[in-house]
């Protein structure tokens, strides 16, 4: 080939103006579509940031999904404009596909996470402040984040817990309700009389104040052991003040029954020594 032919001003002005003017309108159609899409994508991104944060959802989920849209637009913009520039997009959206796929099963684990930490932004299983159970561990919601939530332990520990995991089984939500049910079984002997010991239980709970009156408490006889007769004291507490009255009922049950003369046994075992004759 001949460079002198190809740099002749006769034949090269004709040439790029014959490339102007079949690809001019399409690289002006492509600025132009990338200008209007990427407007377009900001007035989208603003619309969805509008309707999401008017349905009070969380602030986090909100920027997820109004940077997703923004880029979900983008991409599609920027495919139509290398289409109208004439470059086939179809291989560019295979290539696409793929890495997406093969990114998508590397992070397998942390799409399951981003997946549940959506779920319970969505619908609020808890609150942050709220004291739950879950993938294991118990503790106060610090802090719920797209990957992981951050629970408080009671001896202040942090807890990183990921989503996936608290999703995946039962969440307890100790939080949730107003009103807490205290749970204590109390175990007398068999030689105690057991009307005195209920009126010695209910006058207990009657003594304190944050015990509520409705449900009412019950004290009832719950199984005859080996060693003691068992007694169920159930009364409802408000959520707050669940660890106080626990405490205290405990220790209020020992110093009044030590009082009234009505004894807690405790297990025990009677071991018989026999003596044999040396063969």
């Amino acid at each position: 080939m001949d460079f002198s032919q190809l740099l002749d001003p006769e034949k090269l002005i004709p040439r790029i103006l014959d490339l102007i003017f079949i690809y001019g309108p399409k690289l002006i159609a492509a600025i132009f579509i990338l200008f209007v899409g990427r407007w377009i994508a900001r007035l989208v991104r603003l619309a969805v940031r509008r309707v999401l944060t008017r349905s009070k959802v969380d602030d986090l989920l909100v920027s997820f999904v109004c940077s997703l849209t923004y880029m979900a637009l983008l991409a599609f913009v920027v495919i139509a404009a290398l289409n109208q520039i004439g470059i086939q997009t179809t291989s560019f959206i295979a290539i696409l596909g793929a890495a997406g796929l093969a990114v998508g099963l590397a992070l397998q684990g942390s799409l399951s996470n981003f997946a549940a930490g959506v779920l319970m932004i969505i619908f609020r299983p808890f609150q942050t402040g709220d004291y739950i159970e879950g993938g294991g561990v118990a503790g106060q919601v610090q802090e719920t984040q797209i990957f992981t939530t951050h629970l408080l332990t009671p001896d202040n520990k942090l807890v990183i817990v990921p989503n996936a995991n608290l999703m995946s089984g039962n969440i307890v939500n100790y939080s949730a309700n107003n009103t807490r049910r205290i749970d204590l079984t109390v175990g007398v002997s068999y030689t105690d009389d057991l009307a005195h010991v209920k009126q010695v239980l209910e006058q207990i709970l009657a003594a304190d104040s944050r015990i509520l009156p409705e449900p009412k408490p019950l004290v009832a006889v719950s199984e005859l052991a080996d060693s003691s007769v068992n007694l169920v004291v159930r009364p409802w507490v408000a959520t707050k003040d669940y660890w106080a009255v626990y405490y205290d009922l405990t220790e209020t049950i020992k110093t009044r029954f030590d009082a009234a003369g009505i004894s807690i046994p405790f297990p025990q075992q009677d071991v018989h020594l026999h003596n044999t004759a040396a063969s």
